[in-house]
């Protein structure tokens, strides 16, 4: 930069001549430039010089870091401003200025140069750039202040589509990039051999400002208020050997903030899947290839949002699942009144408060343990899986529930934990985790018409429902065969009726809506669909809708209370309605669009169960009369299949209520401590025959059972009550060793129930006069009881081994007896716990004997917990555990 005495730049503001000094491009740089400041201001109030010099500190650092050119600084002073300029040598590359956030990490400084300097700005001219700021009084006929942002370089451009880009995990992906960027080069500059080269690390700095600048202006340039969108972005026709570089460098970056060598924290598997996906869409279609969605690209567990859209706290409040929400620092952003209910809580109770207010005190270390390894690892455990563990009421007692963690991006760019507790009664109450496929290759030439291909559809002529005289027989059963299909192939309620309203705004409406009143006379929205799904926003509220009151009179409050079918071609505006209940009905029409709709009743068996909407928008076939019977034929399907549902939910309930009433409460016994956790399905809401009994014989010996009868029913929900209390009567009543007692099971299982199988482990703990402890048992056909010592050793009990019951009652039983050293674990367990699809069961035995080895020290009730986080994530099986252990006084 030449002198300063020069005429000013274009739009700096002029003072007069002022002291500069060069400086290196180093880090240290900073520093001395905040020394200079400081001496250059001497005399002025020291707020005054104080702003001044964290403000030059900012734009000095902006240059080191990415202009990597001597750095010229000038300070000057009036009676009642101050100027601070920093030049460069490089005015090709414009300073990179980042979105005010509330929420920011690093990377923000000019966006405290926006908040503090009452002008600032950017000049060039020959050779040099100086970005210039200043303090004092505001100077209204100026020009307004402007950054001159980065924008895409000049030259041969190419246009690559990026299918379903999710604008929020864009967002948050690019501000962890330029924050690794950022800290690599601040370590780099300091001396840390990090594996970087100068050359690559500016590469690297260069294309992510370039990547950031296409993509940012292609989304000015195709605005648009959805979360998702598919965008053209024109990007440097050579860009691709600066992406594998780009690549490279923050994969590098990652590895140290990894290994805590960098003060950010190392991305999350979204964050760094979708960089993947990006760089390889950008250089894949650069070569010549077709586009991939991201919708459609395979991700570990935990890598996939639970929702591709930006998070809104509403979605947790409209939740039917008990929802939890927390940020990255642990503390409750969220929580809605099902999670409330549950664990004894007001919501409102909750938010704000560390989420360990939910867990048990025995898992608190453990669950800060591995957040924290999450935060410094960005390697997750549990993300995306269903995990079977206790949650802490707000009376001290302590919920069974299933725990299914996924993540979130805030349109800030923050990551957001949202937690689903669905009670250990019945299986996840949410959808089940989406199996991803890898497309095939016919598919990605055309998924950026698939992505579109809703527009195409719109322009068309409905098929089914354009007047009952103008629908084939073929086509009025095809519609009617596949909404029953839909709830007739589930358990699931709410995930039959979602594939029920894809399929009515397939072929019939351009969206649809669906409420169902409960029990109690409350009405939930259970599912809006839209022939885009784009268009169903989280602004489109699901969840509990405003009460049916006598005030409300609308459309929906009609059809609730027993009208219907009713047609209406003309919409009223949602201001216009006297109700809560009413405006919300109106609300969707706002939001989604239509200009005709039919409200029809959900009815069986003389009870309203709830109520179907279906509209066409502007540009469609309005609905007439002569659509009126064929919707009254769908409701009908639709409340049939409901009512079916409801009747298969309560006869599960009852069979659930029935096997967790037979699990007992454990014996207090000296010098013994027990733990027993049993964990329904995680793919299944069905019962099924596991089981675990604990008991003391009346001479004493305290009774180890554990049992799993075949099937996942009802069948085997009543075998196994049976079975259990026929054990018990046999046990109590003859007091014989455990061979005798499976024996005499088997006989009575023969003569009662002679197609039912099932296999048992009956044990007895004994304690010899010597103070020592021995375990006698004896198994029919069932998985070996695991011993693990104090000092972590382990080894399957298998002496003992018979046939499972139901073969050959008369076949004699083996029994063992081994010794129970002070302090070992005896664990007793169903193959739920361990048996895994491709999994082979020794290795799976194996697996198991290294989590015990690695918990022999933990307090029972964190050893039984720890197992099923462990190993019983995700099982397709019921399992039960039981465990004991001898712990003598000194």
């Amino acid at each position: 930069m030449g002198n300063l005495s020069s005429p000013e730049p274009s739009g700096t503001p002029g003072t007069p001549e002022a002291p500069a000094r060069r400086f290196p491009p180093r880090p240290e740089s900073v520093t001395a430039a905040r020394h200079f400041a400081r001496a250059a201001l001497d005399g002025l109030a020291s707020q005054v010089v104080d702003t001044a010099e964290l403000l030059l500190s900012e734009l000095v650092t902006n240059a080191v870091l990415h202009a990597r050119t001597e750095v010229e600084v000038s300070v000057s002073r009036s009676a009642d401003r101050v100027l601070v300029r920093v030049g460069d040598h490089l005015p090709s590359r414009g300073v990179v200025p980042q979105e005010h956030r509330p929420y920011p990490s690093t990377g923000l400084g000019l966006v405290v140069v926006e908040e503090l300097a009452s002008r600032y700005g950017v000049d060039t001219g020959e050779g040099r750039k100086t970005v210039w700021c200043e303090l004092g009084p505001t100077d209204l006929s100026a020009p307004p202040s402007s950054w001159q942002a980065a924008t895409p370089p000049a030259g041969p451009h190419d246009t690559v589509t990026l299918v379903d880009l999710p604008d929020a995990l864009f967002m948050a992906s690019r501000y962890r990039r330029h924050a690794l960027l950022r800290e690599l080069t601040l370590a780099v500059f300091a001396g840390a051999d990090l594996g970087v080269r100068p050359q690559e690390l500016e590469t690297a700095h260069d294309m992510s400002n370039v990547l950031s600048a296409c993509v940012t202006a292609a989304r000015e340039n195709q605005p648009s208020d959805a979360d998702i969108r598919s965008l053209q972005v024109s990007v440097p026709a050579d860009a691709t050997p600066a992406l594998f570089t780009l690549r490279r460098v923050l994969g590098l970056a990652e590895e140290a903030a990894r290994d805590e060598r960098l003060l950010t924290r190392p991305p999350l598997p979204q964050n760094r899947i979708f960089h993947q996906w990006l760089f390889d869409q950008i250089t894949s279609q650069l070569a010549g290839g077709q586009p991939t969605a991201w919708t459609v690209v395979p991700r570990e567990p935990g890598a996939s949002p639970s929702e591709l859209a930006s998070w809104d706290p509403r979605q947790v409040r409209d939740s039917r699942v008990p929802t939890v929400a927390a940020d990255e620092e642990d503390r409750i952003l969220a929580a809605n009144d099902p999670v409330a209910d549950m664990l004894g809580w007001q919501p409102d109770e909750l938010v704000g408060q560390q989420l360990t207010v939910l867990i048990p005190e025995h898992l608190r270390e453990r669950h800060l343990a591995a957040f924290t390894s999450l935060q410094l690892t960005g390697q997750p455990r549990i993300l995306g899986r269903s995990v079977p563990l206790p949650a802490l009421h707000h009376d001290g007692s302590l919920v069974p529930v299933r725990l299914l963690i996924q993540t979130q991006e805030t349109v800030d760019g923050r990551t957001v934990f949202v937690a689903q507790l669905s009670p250990r009664a019945a299986g996840p109450s949410g959808p089940a985790p989406r199996k991803e496929r890898t497309p095939a290759p016919s598919e990605s030439a055309d998924q950026y018409e698939q992505a579109d291909q809703y527009e195409q559809a719109a322009a068309e002529p409905v098929a089914v429902g354009s007047g009952e005289g103008d629908v084939s027989a073929l086509e009025r059963l095809s519609l009617l065969s596949g909404t029953r299909s839909a709830l007739s192939g589930t358990s699931d309620l709410f995930e039959g009726l979602r594939k029920a309203c894809r399929i009515l705004t397939q072929r019939l409406a351009d969206w649809c809506a669906l409420d169902l009143l409960d029990e109690r006379g409350l009405v939930d929205r259970v599912c809006v669909a839209h022939r885009d799904p784009r268009r169903v926003t989280p602004d489109v509220r699901e969840g509990r809708l405003p009460p049916v009151t006598e005030a409300a009179r609308g459309a929906l409050a009609r059809v609730l209370r027993g009208a219907g079918p009713l047609l209406f071609t003309e919409i009223p505006a949602a201001h216009q309605a006297q109700n809560p209940l009413d405006a919300r009905h109106l609300e969707l029409f706002e939001q989604l669009g239509g200009s005709s709709a039919v409200v029809a009743p959900l009815r069986t068996r003389r009870e309203i169960l709830g109520a179907l909407t279906v509209a066409r928008g502007e540009g469609r076939r309005p609905f007439t009369e002569e659509d009126l019977p064929l919707v009254d034929d769908l409701v009908r399907n639709l409340a049939l299949g409901v009512d079916n549902v409801r009747l298969y939910q309560e006869t599960r309930d009852i069979a659930e209520r029935l096997q967790h009433s037979l699990l007992p409460a454990l014996p207090d016994i000296q010098d013994l401590q027990l733990a027993a956790r049993y964990a329904p399905s995680s793919s299944t809401a069905q019962v099924g025959g596991d089981w675990y009994d604990c008991f003391v014989v009346p001479n004493g010996e305290t009774a180890l059972v554990i049992g799993d009868v075949a099937g996942h029913d009802l069948d085997a929900a009543i075998t196994m009550s049976q079975l259990r209390s026929m054990l018990r009567g046999i046990a109590v009543d003859r007091q014989e060793p455990p061979e005798a007692v499976l024996r005499r099971l088997d006989l009575a299982n023969h003569s009662l129930y002679r197609e039912a199988t099932a296999t048992c482990v009956y044990a007895l703990v004994k304690r010899s006069e010597r103070g020592s402890w021995e375990l006698k048992h004896s198994s029919a056909g069932h998985l070996p009881p695991l011993l693990t010592t104090a000092d972590g050793e382990t080894r399957y009990l298998e002496n003992g081994a018979g046939l499972l019951l139901g073969m050959d009652p008369e076949q004699r039983r083996p029994t063992a007896v081994d010794p129970l050293p002070a302090h070992s674990t005896v664990l007793l367990y169903t193959d739920g716990l361990i048996e895994r699809r491709g999994e082979s069961l020794g290795d799976a035995m194996a697996v198991l004997r290294q989590h015990t080895a690695a918990l022999a020290h933990e307090p029972l009730d964190v050893f039984c917990d720890e197992l099923l986080i462990g190993l019983g994530a995700d099982s397709t099986d019921d399992i039960a555990v039981l465990a004991v252990r001898p712990t003598p006084r000194d």
